[in-house]
């Protein structure tokens, strides 16, 4: 059975696709620096530097056959600026020559115009017995056959408190076995193989993120929280909260 395993303390995990293994992480948001400058006024030195060096660190430390961007690789949802282009640019140009996946997510724009790297229409696809889609749309029926179902786009995160009223927000896993009644009448030639689901936290860590364990916080995928309605949350360090809704 087809697995996918987090890289400990760190937002990204390693797929064994069958005849491969993948490094997949979701929402690097190159260039989200700009955009935080412009709608709150906060100026912010780039970090595209730091990005890059921690996945080349990722591709030394997993050696794998592929490398899968699960989405929102960019920030900008229309055209990038020259700085977050530049970022993606010199990113790929870094790169070990191993095969590069990008599944498209919301933020992707028209980014299959300018990079010389294998694009996905935004409902998925299916590598071997792992599926990947971003999560901003309802995945294709392909993808929902797999073992494991890989998703970006909610950033996942949970509000941790201690007994003296304080608290801190981390970045967290979701994992669960997916319910099949959400996709039924949304996903076109449905083949269901009663796949476990695996919500991917942020690469970037300055993307914000869903708190899922805060009362009123809504997800932002169109089939979440409906088909992930029994999911553990998990640290990136592995620690396993048990039930998000109960953290």
């Amino acid at each position: 059975m087809a697995d996918v395993e987090p890289v400990p303390d760190l937002p990204a995990a390693v797929a064994d696709c069958g005849g491969e293994r993948a490094l997949v992480v979701a929402d690097l948001h190159a260039g989200i620096e700009r955009a935080i400058a412009a709608e709150h006024g906060v100026a912010l030195d780039s970090r595209a530097d730091a990005r890059r060096e921690r996945l080349l660190s990722l591709l030394d430390r997993t050696g794998p056959d592929r490398i899968v961007f699960l989405g929102d690789l960019m920030h900008s949802i229309g055209d990038p600026g020259g700085a977050e282009r530049g970022e993606v640019e010199v990113l790929f140009e870094a790169l070990p020559d191993v095969p590069v996946t990008l599944v498209k997510g919301n933020h992707d724009g028209g980014i299959e115009s300018w990079v010389d790297v294998e694009v996905t229409d935004p409902r998925g696809i299916r590598i071997g017995d792992v599926g990947f889609v971003h999560g901003h749309t309802w995945p294709a029926g392909e993808v929902l056959a797999a073992d494991v179902v890989c998703v970006g786009h909610e950033h996942p995160c949970v509000r941790l408190t201690d007994e003296v009223g304080g608290s801190r927000v981390e970045r967290a896993w979701l994992r669960g076995p997916l319910r099949r009644e959400p996709f039924e009448n949304h996903v076109d030639g449905l083949r269901w193989n009663d796949p476990d689901g695996v919500v991917f936290p942020a690469f970037n860590e300055l993307a914000g993120g869903t708190w899922v364990n805060v009362a009123g916080q809504s997800f932002l995928a169109p089939f979440l929280p409906a088909a992930l309605d029994d999911a553990d949350a998990f640290l990136l360090d592995g620690t396993r909260l048990g039930d998000y809704r109960d953290v």
